[in-house]
């Protein structure tokens, strides 16, 4: 807050972004090797439902609700751990969410977001740890290199 001023929307740089997918990374991964060890059919049944209604709504374009897709994709994930601290950690940023936003904003990611999400899901339901992680892991990192080309191209400069 800026007194007299109200909120101010805080800019996106690299270092932010660096640290804040640094942990998210960390926490997918976690949430992603405890999933393939705990997730039951039903969450498994859910999570390849929103794999599918991610691919629908990016077909639609829209993209607030890609986003939502993405997060409600990933907090079935987040569920199937079992772990309600995990959960609890993991929602507190709201920054990855705006980051998300900006990453699904360029519909040229979209074919490798299904892609990956279909890794993803399909390491969940065979139940491979290494796999899974790993498939998350490079998910986060390409959002993490996407987002940092836009802030390249939009400042016309690289920020480090």
């Amino acid at each position: 807050m800026i007194p007299r001023r109200g909120a101010e929307v805080a800019q996106i740089t690299e270092k932010n972004l660096r640290d804040v997918l640094e942990v998210r990374r960390a926490l997918d991964a976690l949430a992603v090797e405890l999933a393939c060890e705990r997730i039951t059919e039903d969450e498994l049944a859910e999570l390849k439902k929103a794999c599918e209604n991610f691919e629908l709504e990016t077909k639609r374009g829209n993209a607030n609700q890609v986003a939502q897709a993405d997060v409600e994709l990933h907090d079935i994930i987040l569920k199937a751990s079992g772990n309600e601290r995990l959960m609890q950690i993991s929602k507190l940023s709201q920054q990855m969410y705006r980051y998300r936003l900006e990453y699904v904003k360029d519909e040229a990611n979209y074919k490798r977001l299904i892609a990956e999400h279909r890794v993803i899901y399909e390491a969940i339901r065979d139940r491979d740890r290494q796999t899974g992680a790993e498939a998350i892991k490079n998910h986060i990192d390409n959002q993490e290199k996407a987002v940092i080309r836009m802030i390249t191209s939009a400042s016309g400069k690289t920020k480090r």
